[in-house]
């Protein structure tokens, strides 16, 4: 019995040993690195009321937007600027205009490859519900950064 115990032990740490081989990486490896990954990166920038200003935290978004797209062709971005439905609809179209201009910026700034830009305000249309109930969240610009694999 105490050998199979002991047999049974071996064959346990044989296994875990080998299977800790499995893991481990070539030198080649640790060389060779993989392509960028090109899925088009969709983000979300969210505005103080009635501001168009850029905050800290969505500068950082767009900074990690921007990392994400290294690598890669970046054929196009879309920016769309968007309102809620407080206030008069004219000027909340003309703060969604100047929130994606913002956005558009604040990318540029970020180190994003020059690539075409195609921005667009919506003001508030879309803001409220069916039922006239203002929609959460309206106060953003909404990214997409069109990738591609980079020609070689």
């Amino acid at each position: 019995m105490t050998m199979v115990r002991g047999l049974g032990a071996a064959v346990l740490v044989v296994a875990v040993l080998g299977a800790g081989c499995t893991t481990m990486t070539s030198a080649r490896d640790r060389i060779v690195t993989r392509e960028a990954s090109c899925a088009d990166v969709t983000a979300e920038i969210y505005f103080e009321p009635d501001s168009a200003e850029v905050t800290k935290e969505g500068r950082a978004v767009l900074r990690a937007a921007a990392d994400q797209a290294k690598g890669c062709q970046v054929d196009k971005v879309l920016v769309m600027g968007l309102a809620d439905a407080a206030g008069i609809p004219a000027a909340n179209l003309e703060l969604s205009r100047q929130r994606a201009s913002s956005v558009t910026q604040a990318l540029a700034a970020s180190g994003l490859p020059a690539a075409e830009f195609d921005l667009s305000a919506a003001g508030q249309a879309g803001s409220t519900t069916t039922g006239g109930d203002n929609r959460p969240l309206r106060r953003r610009a909404d990214v997409t950064l069109k990738l591609s694999t980079p020609r070689k």
